[in-house]
């Protein structure tokens, strides 16, 4: 047996050539035709099969479908294929306890692997086996991500994803330690390491760059005014790579003054996806390790450009183990026309825009209680305050479900709920409510200083 089974695994010489980061990572990409893209998914798309007609997962899913190995030619054929998501994941665990069949192949002997699990925002924490393979592509993928929005030598990045069982703080401490060349204040949430404790540290140790989800940067922000830190002045932060919730960015610069703050999108299953480059102009889908496809939540077919639809993620790195071939994220986002300023021939959307499996339908009209944010960025008497919210959707006596979104301001008053009622239900098409709250009174609703993923939505029926 190998001495480092998962390092000769990993294959780090093969690894710099088939996911090069930095320099390298433009130099491959740039200006490459999208038939010299596909050429080379197909090729990876044909390992990721191979270990999937391996997989007990797949052999049960795609069997039931009447699936059979020579039907998977290549990515022209993958809307043949049945799609799954976490549903499916955890009912396979509920009959292979305890990780279920995802993670096992039946061609070759157990080799290393990674465990990780989901937040359990959606459900029970669900477990996501890595091998050293796939775990060290999404890894290197990651750090390409932040070196290209300009994460290098001179930084110090404070990181507050969470070091549990969940992936983030794991993930992002091995991408930073190992595919960039910055220096990593790991802090994790708050519970981990006390907001209180994180200003300080940030302020000793000079933090330049912040990783993690943008609503705890704003608590941050307001936590270190408190203690009589300046941010931007005490602690230089000039970015900010993470987790923005739509229409978050401009409060988000505005309590970190100097910083620019970037968007990247990924689920534990996954790992990155799609993120934002220099520019901002879009989100590019990291073509030579995911194929993404948008289908309607509710038909399952392919939507038009610019519509909103569900993405359906097809990892073309986890080909070791744990294969995904059309997964579905219920994340919403919508396809952007072009390849954008940095000429690649990646797919562009516009980020995650909500979830599916979290819309509050209401008098025929669908609303994404993930996806307020964003309406609420030009709200009356919103601007300067914290940008945080909860939705609390309500049963009235008539019968009809109502929707009031509780907002922070700087000034709570009726004239200011009113007037962010009439705006979100202009912005979203049909009547909702709103009701003005002093900036933290959202804080226990949303669980923001105890969750990675504040909750944005309460079913009070």
């Amino acid at each position: 047996m190998n001495a480092f089974p998962y390092i000769a695994l990993s294959d780090p010489s093969r690894m710099a050539v088939e996911y090069p980061v930095g320099d390298a990572f433009l130099a491959r990409y740039v200006g490459m035709s999208s038939d010299e893209l596909r050429a080379l998914q197909e090729v990876r798309f044909a390992e990721v099969v191979r270990t999937a007609l391996a997989t007990p997962f797949y052999q049960r899913l795609w069997g039931e479908n009447g699936i059979e190995a020579g039907d998977v030619t290549g990515l022209d054929v993958l809307e043949q294929l049945p799609v799954f998501d976490k549903s499916r994941v955890m009912a396979d665990l509920a009959e292979y306890p305890p990780f279920g069949s995802l993670g096992e192949r039946t061609d070759q002997p157990r080799g290393p692997r990674v465990l990780q699990t989901t937040s359990g925002t959606t459900g029970l924490p669900q477990p996501v086996l890595w091998g050293p393979w796939g775990r060290e592509v999404q890894n290197a993928v990651l750090g390409r991500v932040y070196q290209w929005v300009g994460i290098g030598i001179d930084d110090v990045v404070h990181s507050v994803y969470g070091h549990g069982l969940v992936n983030g703080g794991h993930y992002a401490r091995e991408a930073v330690a190992r595919y960039t060349d910055a220096v990593l204040l790991s802090a994790g949430t708050g519970i981990e390491t006390s907001s209180e404790r994180q200003v300080q540290v940030m302020a000793q140790f000079g933090a330049t760059a912040l990783i993690g989800f943008a609503d705890y940067f704003r608590r941050l922000a307001d936590v270190a005014q408190a203690a009589g830190l300046e941010p931007g002045r005490d602690i230089p932060v000039r970015l900010i790579v993470g987790q923005l919730p739509a229409g978050s960015r401009a409060a988000l610069e505005q309590r970190w003054p100097g910083a620019r703050a970037f968007d990247w999108y990924g689920v534990a299953d996954t790992g990155i996806v799609s993120a934002e480059g220099p520019a901002r102009d879009g989100h590019h889908v990291m073509g030579d390790a995911s194929v993404m496809e948008i289908l309607d939540s509710d038909s399952g077919r392919s939507v038009s450009q610019g519509t909103l639809g569900d993405m359906v993620v097809t990892s073309l790195g986890k080909s070791d183990l744990a294969p995904l071939i059309r997964f579905n994220t219920h994340d919403l986002t919508n396809a952007l026309p072009g390849r954008g300023a940095a000429d690649l021939p990646f797919q562009r959307t516009t980020g995650m825009q909500g979830r599916s499996d979290q819309m509050v339908k209401l008098r025929g009209i669908n609303v994404y209680p993930t996806a307020i944010g964003a309406h609420l960025a030009d709200a009356p008497g919103v601007a300067g305050a914290t940008g945080e919210f909860v939705c609390r959707l309500e049963r009235r006596d008539d019968g009809a479900d109502h929707l009031v979104v509780v907002v922070e301001v700087a000034a709570p008053s009726l004239e200011t709920a009113a007037a962010i009622a009439t705006h979100l239900s202009g912005a979203l098409g049909v009547k909702v409510g709103a009701e003005a709250v002093a900036p933290g009174a959202t804080a226990e609703a949303t669980g923001l200083n105890v969750r990675q993923k504040p909750s944005r939505l309460i079913d009070s029926r």
